[in-house]
């Protein structure tokens, strides 16, 4: 197999128990271009998804153990998918997260740099490592160094992988190796921490901030998955989709009620109206909903030749309908309230 889009013939995927992974061996075991599918976890998937997966093999295996090794070994593999990346998951870091990622990553690193047999690596990163602050670029690109990097939760455990997979393409020139950093993910299936936190009641917000934000549909994210593993493309890529939506506009559509607090008090005030069904609030996810980010997807569609279905206000929408979240106060209300707010300010110049 070489690396100029041919389809790959034995395809391992780590991860194969959380959505993207599991639905993705779902989507390649459909593929009768590819000869083999091995979904690899520590957990088994449920026994719908085992359904759904088909033709490909589930093997048990923890991931921070040599056995991914032998395991790529023994099956031939030239493609390995690493999925197993725990950033889209509804709960906040903690140490033994951060030794499954980091540790995982490594391992599945170091197995397919020895396999000759690995021709392609694609690693599912995410746009949390390029953090978020207050000197934040408008557009984050591929190439963007930030000066105050991440230095905990899933932004740091994932440019440490990511690390490990570029040293791996140095070291093995004839691998291609591509990075997919997609933006927060929405869908009707998949649950996340955004997600959870737009179906709260009321939403903590930092008060005198407006933050951009982009989304990308569960479908796309999964498109872009598959894509990258039949396109042979080596590079960094950005994966989002097209516009910007302000976070009190992503609030409003979901009929939640935005509150306003310092954004020193994000995470505690979160932590109050627990029990109302607020989403905990982490550090990391705290920045990100003060500052916002917002990615630079050119390359994505020059380089990669990914285009994703759902623009960001489209995968808010999608994920509203298909929730069928309720919203506190009506859509009229809100613009009631609105104009009244307005006629007020207007009389008090």
């Amino acid at each position: 197999m070489t690396n100029t889009g041919e389809p790959p013939e034995v395809v391992l995927v780590t991860g194969a128990s959380t959505f993207l992974g599991g639905y993705l061996v779902t989507r390649l075991a459909q593929d009768a271009r590819i000869r083999r599918v091995l979904a690899v976890d520590s957990r088994p998937p449920s026994k719908d998804m085992l359904r759904r997966m088909g033709r490909a093999e589930f093997v048990r295996a923890d991931i921070r153990r040599p056995v991914v090794a032998s395991i790529i070994e023994q099956s031939q593999v030239d493609t390995v998918v690493h999925a197993a990346t725990s950033v889209m998951d509804s709960v906040g870091h903690s140490p033994a997260i951060k030794e499954f990622d980091v540790i995982g990553g490594m391992q599945v690193c170091a197995a397919a740099q020895r396999a000759p047999s690995v021709r392609r690596f694609v690693l599912r990163s995410t746009g949390m490592v390029y953090g978020a602050s207050a000197d934040s670029p408008a557009h984050f690109s591929e190439d963007y160094r930030p000066r105050n990097e991440p230095r905990s939760g899933y932004g740091r455990d994932l440019l440490d992988i990511e690390g490990y997979a570029r040293g791996m393409a140095r070291r093995r020139t004839d691998m291609t190796v591509t990075i997919l950093r997609p933006t927060s993910l929405l869908g009707p299936r998949i649950s996340t921490r955004m997600s959870t936190y737009l179906s709260s009641p009321v939403v903590p917000m930092s008060l005198g901030y407006e933050p951009r934000l982009q989304f990308l549909h569960e479908e796309d994210a999964l498109a872009a998955m598959e894509h990258a593993t039949f396109a042979g493309r080596a590079g960094t890529f950005n994966i989002a989709g097209d516009g910007v939506v302000t976070l009190t506009q992503a609030v409003r559509r979901c009929g939640g009620i935005p509150l306003p607090v310092p954004s020193p008090l994000l995470t505690p005030v979160a932590g109050v109206f627990r029990n109302l069904r607020v989403a905990n609030m982490y550090g990391d996810q705290s920045r990100y909903l003060t500052y916002g980010r917002v990615l630079d997807t050119a390359r994505m569609r020059s380089e990669l030749g990914f285009a994703p279905r759902y623009s960001s206000i489209g995968t808010l929408d999608d994920f509203i309908a298909r929730r069928s979240l309720d919203p506190v106060l009506p859509p009229e209300t809100w613009v009631r309230l609105e104009k009244r707010i307005d006629e007020a300010t207007r009389g008090l110049v």
